[in-house]
């Protein structure tokens, strides 16, 4: 029978402490601890209970918003990595600088050697290259032999393009402002058209020998001013059948279109000419197609009035 009075004396205390009911109490918490500290059963037994109710539970609280964030932040480091690599790998592989503008994400950029931007910028139109860096600016930075690689960098339509060294340290910073990289674009664009499909061309089409016929009236120093780049158009195959004039000026310059046909289907290159040269030049035209003496006509547009 269980005594539920205090303890008299230490023979009291005694029988109490080690009653078989207390001893059995004792062994049996013991076990307890020592199978929980040896299995985790109990750590166990909550975490499968946890997990079997974690769908019911609302996803809130400091641990829930911690791992949304952590989440959240990989995705999106994540992306910035494929839009990286994405980037590189379409520069490496651009032909043109247009191209490299055209790939970059706003904020985005990537990296090319000074070997590829060299080839880049070569075949960029004389007017657009100038734009963006100096011939000669460029060939003192090659020959001083520090200049290692090239970034660009693409904000608002703008394209930033850095001249880094081996070190990544700055030696030019060169900012193409968003109407020569649409310039540029469009200068690629032309090249799988033909002059009827381009607007700027329209009722100024002339055929090549027209058109070389009239050039030839000219002295040579004006002619290298009516065609910048005719070394551009000797290294491309096909024959010029025809030649298109803009009447849109930019900066100075005027657009010519050269349609080629060939084996392939024909194609417009675009040369620059400067805008009075070329003006020059289309009055000429104009007046011969127009049945005036292009001579006389043109001798007294060079009278001073």
């Amino acid at each position: 029978m269980t005594d539920w009075f205090e303890p008299k004396n230490f023979n009291d205390w005694s029988r109490r402490v080690f009653a078989w009911r207390t001893i059995l109490l004792a062994l049996l918490v013991s076990s307890v601890l020592v199978l929980e500290m040896r299995f985790d059963w109990m750590e166990r037994t909550l975490g499968a209970f946890l997990v079997t109710t974690n769908s019911a539970r609302p996803e809130s609280g400091a641990i829930w918003e911690k791992g949304h964030r952590t989440q959240t932040a990989q995705r999106t480091l994540e992306k910035i990595v494929t839009d990286r690599q994405t980037s590189q790998r379409e520069a490496r592989s651009a032909e043109t600088l247009s191209q490299i503008a055209a790939n970059l994400t706003e904020g985005g950029g990537a990296m090319l050697s000074a070997d590829n931007f060299r080839k880049l910028y070569l075949k960029m139109p004389r007017a657009e290259a100038q734009e963006v860096i100096s011939a000669f600016d460029l060939l003192k930075i090659a020959g001083e032999g520090n200049w290692h690689r090239t970034y660009f960098e693409k904000n608002s339509g703008n394209l930033t393009i850095y001249l880094l060294d081996a070190n990544n340290r700055v030696l030019r910073q060169m900012d193409v402002p968003a109407d020569v990289v649409r310039q540029l674009d469009r200068e690629d664009s032309l090249k799988a058209e033909t002059l009827e499909d381009l607007p700027n061309f329209k009722n100024r089409i002339y055929s090549a020998k027209r058109f070389f016929d009239a050039l030839d009236a000219f002295p040579e120093e004006m002619r290298r001013s009516m065609i910048l780049s005719p070394d551009k158009l000797l290294e491309l195959p096909g024959q010029i059948v025809r030649v298109g004039i803009s009447d849109e000026a930019v900066s100075g310059y005027i657009e010519l279109g050269f349609e080629f046909a060939g084996s392939a289907r024909s194609r417009v290159v675009p040369v620059q000419g400067q805008e009075w040269a070329v003006w020059q030049l289309r009055s000429y035209l104009e007046d011969k197609v127009a049945g005036k003496d292009p001579i006389k006509s043109y001798q007294e547009n060079q009278t001073p009035r």
